[in-house]
């Protein structure tokens, strides 16, 4: 605890916080080392009177609220006054589906989780790259904050609606897909069932995207895989699934999918009708025909949550020692929490580790057994913070 305290002083002398928008109308609260419970209700009227407190107090995790308040520093919510919140998104490694187990893949996971989202935020709900913050938690994830007036009296309910669009869920397929008449089809026509094109806005781009990946999925199977696949969806037997696989291997097929339309052989329209049946849960949640892939993460009640307090950028994250850093959307791409939030230095720390422990830090790999090691100062922190060892004095 005392090397942990030493090298958070380290950095807080010398660093300087990222103070939200609003700061003064934000309410603040503090972790320490002593583990003796979240001290909150701070408010600050400056950027100054903040790092003299941190600098001061050296906590161990710093957050301040989404909320703003008419005051801030009250001792209960109902005095606060609430005024408004920022939509928070937090995409935290442990929440998502199928997690990589090593510490730098569930970092690359949850950074490609984040670029989806904020492709819906940008696209789908229209906000401006400069109304939205992007910022690596310090620990498993990111966390986005978007700053737009329009939204900020947005309540619970509505910020969960916010989160049904994301994930999917309630999402009705019959709205985007269709039969429609087409002339030709036999002496008195037919009709052909149809989807949104590539380019068409929201979740429409979605769906004929998933269809694509799941036709382009088929295609790489031999015959008896690819109808073992289709085979597994109630309705669809042997004989059907083959004549549906060999109506995917013709040129243009794709290109005919990419313009909506789905009947790829007379009698296709009922596979791809069951198919789509087979997308949703029965909470009406997309898990399906690739679908799933396209569906944005995010941790519901903290988005939900009006009164929510959240990791302050430019403060350490206490379980981490890693440094909750601000991105710009276009930056999000190449940062490396792994080298870019490193703040300590290469010199060496002697150690007792406690249990075995694997990580990757600053390019290097670390694969650690229990007992003694020296390691640079920058893994020890890292590996004291997540409990897993203790700084000892070389004999």
């Amino acid at each position: 605890m005392n090397f942990l305290i030493s090298k958070f002083r380290e950095y807080y002398i010398q660093a300087t916080l990222d103070a939200p928008p609003g700061l003064q109308s934000r309410e603040w609260g503090f972790l320490f080392f002593d583990d003796s419970g979240m001290r909150r209700h701070k408010s600050f009227f400056s950027r100054g009177e903040l790092v003299d407190y941190v600098r001061s107090m050296i906590p161990r995790h710093v957050y301040h609220s989404a909320a703003y308040y008419q005051r801030p520093g009250a001792p209960t919510m109902k005095e606060k006054i609430w005024q408004g919140a920022d939509l928070i998104f937090d995409l935290d490694a442990d929440h998502l589906r199928g997690a990589a187990r090593s510490y730098a893949g569930m970092l690359e996971q949850v950074k490609r989780e984040t670029l989806k989202l904020l492709s819906f935020l940008l696209s789908d709900f229209g906000f401006a790259e400069s109304k939205i913050s992007v910022v690596f938690s310090g620990g498993r994830g990111y966390h986005i904050h978007v700053r737009d007036p329009r939204i900020y009296s947005f309540g619970g309910d509505e910020r969960r609606e916010v989160v049904d669009y994301l994930s999917g869920r309630g999402l009705v397929l019959d709205r985007f897909i269709h039969e429609a008449p087409v002339e030709g089809w036999g002496r008195e026509g037919g009709r052909r069932l149809i989807a949104p094109a590539r380019d068409s806005p929201g979740w429409g781009g979605r769906i004929n995207r998933s269809i694509i990946s799941f036709v382009e999925g088929l295609r790489t199977l031999d015959e008896p895989g690819a109808v073992a696949v289709l085979t597994r969806v109630r309705g669809i037997g042997p004989k059907k699934a083959s004549s549906f696989y060999r109506s995917l291997e013709g040129e243009g097929v794709i290109e005919e999918i990419r313009r909506g339309n789905l009947d790829l052989f007379r009698g296709s329209a009922g596979i791809w009708k069951l198919l789509l049946k087979e997308c949703l849960d029965s909470e009406g949640v997309v898990v399906g025909l690739n679908l799933n892939q396209e569906r944005g993460e995010t941790d519901e009640p903290v988005t939900a949550d009006v009164r929510r307090l959240i990791r302050c950028p430019g403060s350490l994250h206490g379980g981490s020692g890693l440094r909750v850093t601000p991105l710009s959307i276009s930056g999000l791409e190449e940062f490396n929490p792994l080298e870019d939030a490193v703040v300590f230095g290469d010199e060496p720390v002697f150690l007792e580790i406690s249990k075995p422990f694997s990580t990757q830090m600053k390019g290097n790999s670390y694969s650690l057994k229990e007992g003694t090691e020296e390691l640079p100062s920058c893994v020890a922190v890292f590996l004291m913070a997540r409990g897993v060892a203790e700084a000892r004095t070389r004999h």
